[in-house]
């Protein structure tokens, strides 16, 4: 098969199609003859050496695909061959064929491509294992999402309006502004020209909101926090300017505030199972109805993988940056 190997890592021109042979699947898992591969910030991540995968994960990048279960392991019984899915996965997405635990994959809901498919499992169950979970986000709270046209930003706000929510997001122009705003935040804020503290401010009466996601970091940590309400959650999810910061921790205990975050790749195959179920119960019916659909960027070919993470890399895009792995071979 043909997959993406990126070698000993660097820029994007480190990425180059290899042949390997098909993986089998264990006992519990399944092959996926993958149609699209999702591409993600973590990708990158990986590929320039900052974000090695676990040690029992593939070596190759990959989070997310959607395509045909192509064969089963030992003691599977709810996918068979042919099964249209898409699929959480260790690593190993770029690639032909992708070995997936068999709880990690969901059906393609109904009415979907195998493209928006492809988009879904990386971005889907990060926001609702954040936001929903951790953040605890309510109906008729408020959530500041940060990099909203980002693929986790429009999932956020469209998800948080689905459930209830006032969203506020923040972006860094017009035409993603508008991106957001369509698909239901009250507010973008552009981080360029406006200072998302006092915009934040002015927009809730000075409360503050109930929930930040965040990934960004750096001096945005004590920014949020001067944003949270009384009670409110921030959720990290990534530091794209950096981890370390120095801040007044007095207000998180003055208004009984929650740090909290996580990373979804190194938790374990029982607790991704458990996510998966409770997406699939809570967001795949809402997708059904033709509501919080994945905004798709762009469509790359495999051979074209490294302008997709140089597109990524700029943050050019609006929305989901997808490899096409199979083409019309595992089509639906």
């Amino acid at each position: 098969m043909k997959l993406i190997d990126h070698g000993k890592g660097g820029d994007a021109s480190s990425l180059r199609v290899v042949e390997a042979p098909v993986p089998e699947p264990a006992p519990g898992q399944v092959s996926i003859a993958v149609q699209y591969a999702g591409v993600n910030r973590p990708d990158i991540l990986q590929r320039s050496g900052s974000y090695p995968p676990p040690a029992d994960a593939s070596p190759y990048l990959g989070l997310e695909v959607s395509g045909r279960v192509a064969a089963v392991g030992e003691g599977v019984t709810r996918w068979k061959a042919g099964d249209p899915v898409c699929a959480l996965t260790p690593g190993g997405g770029y690639a032909e064929y992708c070995v997936v635990d068999a709880g990690h994959c969901l059906p393609v809901p109904c009415g979907l491509d195998m493209i928006q498919a492809s988009a879904l499992p990386e971005n889907y169950f990060t926001v609702w294992t954040n936001v929903f979970q951790r953040g605890r986000l309510r109906d008729n709270e408020t959530i500041l999402v940060h990099g909203g046209s980002s693929g986790i930003g429009l999932t956020a706000i469209q998800l948080a309006r689905a459930f209830g929510a006032r969203v506020f997001t923040t972006v860094g122009n017009a035409d993603k502004a508008a991106a957001c705003r369509r698909l239901g935040a009250e507010a973008a804020i552009d981080y360029r020209t406006q200072d998302f503290v006092a915009e934040i401010e002015a927009l809730t009466d000075g409360r503050g909101v109930d929930v930040i996601l965040d990934m960004v970091g750096g001096d945005y940590i004590a920014r949020n926090i001067r944003c949270l309400a009384l009670e409110g959650r921030l959720v990290q999810i990534a530091f794209l300017q950096g981890s370390r910061t120095e801040f007044d921790f007095m207000p998180v205990m003055l208004r009984r505030l929650t740090i909290t975050g996580s990373t979804l790749r190194a938790r374990s195959v029982a607790q991704k199972t458990a996510l998966a179920s409770d997406v699939e119960a809570r967001v795949w019916p809402l997708l059904a109805q033709g509501r919080c659909l994945p905004v798709i960027h762009r469509v790359f070919s495999l051979d074209e993988v490294q302008e997709a993470h140089r597109l990524m890399e700029s943050s050019r895009h609006i929305g989901k940056i997808i490899l096409e792995v199979g083409g019309d071979r595992h089509a639906a």
